[in-house]
């Protein structure tokens, strides 16, 4: 298949359906919701959304009347992203290749601005017309799991906290478990949710989702250590001039290549039971030791 064009139709559907719950009916103040729209739109991959929908089109569903849900997370990302570049957290400029949202409206406004996309996330599952609302529980649920201290943002206050170095590779995985993986693990559980999962289906799908999100933030260690800001869009090696927990640090660079593999193998191993549909999903882990940005 070719996923570049799988990745442009998808991102495609998922910007108009942004767009359209980003309208002047969110009724948020003008500047807010400039100030929301100038991060969403900033030029992300959205591979959180894409990867609720292909994990609905694995088993066989039609993933349109999802497209909301399948925002959520994104907004969810966008927030994290926002908040992530603060000067009280990661202090980074540049993000996407232009200013950060704090550099452009102010410290405060960017704080809101992450608050609402992050409110405004669990309102749109909570509203999502085409799942009945057992569905839509379980959706706020495992939205809440992933992203809050339980996933997430937990891991982000380990992220925190391990400057300086020194943990344990345990320690490390839990990090990158919590920080990325989470949020990951939960756009695969949208899916699965949203189209009727059995349990098994569902599980594997988890087990996809976790090691697909552990093999993209050991890429991402790996950028931060090796690329440029051309072609990252934001800062590079921030990771050792913050002494940050990283593979790198622990592993090296060719040991974080080699765990990374195995994250992939370990994506691609837990699909072992779907058919051709699951495709995308494949693709897009394949897809994770290309990374650029």
């Amino acid at each position: 298949m070719d996923l570049g064009r799988y990745m442009e139709e998808r991102k495609a559907l998922v910007d108009g359906a942004l767009d359209r719950i980003l309208s002047p009916a969110a009724a948020a103040p003008p500047r807010l919701l400039e100030a929301m729209r100038y991060s969403v739109f900033a030029g992300g991959k959205r591979l959180r959304p894409v990867l609720c929908l292909a994990a609905a089109e694995s088993l066989g569903a039609d993933p349109a009347p999802f497209l909301p849900a399948a925002c959520a997370l994104e907004l969810v990302h966008t927030y994290s992203l926002i908040h992530d570049d603060l000067p009280a957290m990661d202090d980074d400029d540049l993000r996407r290749g232009r200013p950060t949202s704090h550099k452009v409206f102010g410290e405060a406004l960017a704080i809101l601005a992450g608050d609402a996309l992050l409110t405004l996330a669990f309102g749109v599952v909570a509203g999502l017309e085409a799942a009945p609302p057992s569905v839509r529980t379980a959706l706020c649920a495992a939205l809440a799991e992933g992203s809050g201290g339980a996933g997430m943002v937990g891991g982000q206050a380990l992220d925190l906290a391990a400057e300086g170095g020194g943990r344990t590779a345990a320690e490390l995985e839990e990090i990158h478990s919590r920080k990325t993986a989470a949020l990951i693990c939960a756009a695969l559980s949208f899916g699965a949710i949203l189209a009727g999962a059995s349990e098994a289906q569902a599980g594997s799908l988890a087990g996809y989702g976790r090691a697909l999100g552990m093999a993209f933030q050991v890429t991402d260690d790996i950028l931060d250590a090796t690329g440029s800001e051309e072609k990252m869009g934001k800062r590079a090696k921030r990771d050792a001039a913050a002494r940050k927990a990283t593979y790198p640090a622990r592993y090296g660079i060719d040991g974080s290549r080699r765990i990374a593999r195995g994250y992939v193998e370990g994506a691609l191993a837990a699909l072992r039971a779907f058919d051709d549909r699951a495709a995308p999903l494949r693709e897009i882990a394949r897809s994770i030791l290309g990374r650029e940005r």
